[in-house]
């Protein structure tokens, strides 16, 4: 599908998602839905292995929400918004397929937010990063304050968050905010690369089982009710057609093939 804001195209075996709204690919309402609607079409086709996400454009990734979207509304408004932010974003979380962010010049605000929702970054070395929102009165509401303080700690995440401070590529990368940086105009090769290479060799029922292990497990408050996230996850494998596969596979000395089953 391919909307007013949002364009997909399918790279191989990866969804290739786009922001597009130039000068920025700021976010409004209509790009938010859009966005929810490609994950979900993504979410449904099993020549999809993978959703890529970037930005039109050489400048942004995303440089945050419109602000006008903000502008003069009443609590109940804000809600709406900020539900359908973390609707949007949880999407990208909740999605069975890995979803990488292929990250182009700036990510701002709820372009960082966004970014953080992926299960990956892979980012141009230009790219810059920061949560600014105090500086406009608001905070991130988008996911931001819980999804950030979960990558880079409670510390970290605050200082960040306090200040409205724009970071490098280089400093996500040291921080743990981004899991690589690659020469700029390389991110969406290298992000469909990565979706390829899972393509190729891993199970991907397996590999939505470990997000959703990795993902529940976080959520636990103890290590031991968060490795019962693992005995669910086992649970389903062993029964499946993915499992034996594999292990004909490996015994047979040759590549898998995989049904997602």
């Amino acid at each position: 599908m391919t909307g007013e804001y949002v364009k997909t195209k399918q790279e191989e075996s990866a969804l290739l998602i786009t922001l597009d709204n130039p000068p920025v690919n700021a976010l409004n309402l209509k790009m938010l839905e859009e966005l929810q609607e490609a994950v979900t079409v993504a979410n449904q086709s099993s020549e999809i292995r993978g959703i890529v996400i970037t930005g039109s454009g050489a400048n942004a990734f995303c440089a945050g929400a419109d602000l006008k979207i903000m502008q003069n509304v009443e609590p109940e408004d804000a809600s709406k918004i900020a539900g359908m932010g973390q609707r949007a974003f949880s999407s990208l979380e909740d999605s069975p397929k890995p979803v990488i962010a292929a990250v182009n010049g700036v990510a701002i605000g709820a372009g960082n937010e966004l970014a953080l929702a992926c299960d990956l970054r892979f980012v141009s070395d230009r790219a810059r990063f920061g949560n600014t929102e105090v500086n406009l009165g608001l905070i991130p509401a988008f996911g931001g304050t819980q999804r950030l303080s979960r990558l880079v700690g409670k510390a970290k995440s605050k200082e960040l968050i306090f200040s409205g401070q724009i970071i490098s590529a280089q400093e996500a990368y040291r921080i743990g905010l981004v899991n690589k940086v690659v020469p700029d105009g390389e991110e969406v090769r290298a992000s469909v690369d990565y979706i390829r290479m899972l393509a190729a060799k891993c199970s991907p029922l397996a590999v939505s089982q470990a997000k959703i292990a990795i993902d529940k497990g976080l959520q636990k408050a103890s290590l031991q009710e968060a490795l019962e996230c693992e005995v669910d996850a086992i649970k389903v494998l062993s029964q499946s057609e993915d499992l034996k596969e594999g292990i004909l596979a490996f015994l047979e000395k040759r590549p898998p093939r995989f049904a997602g089953k």
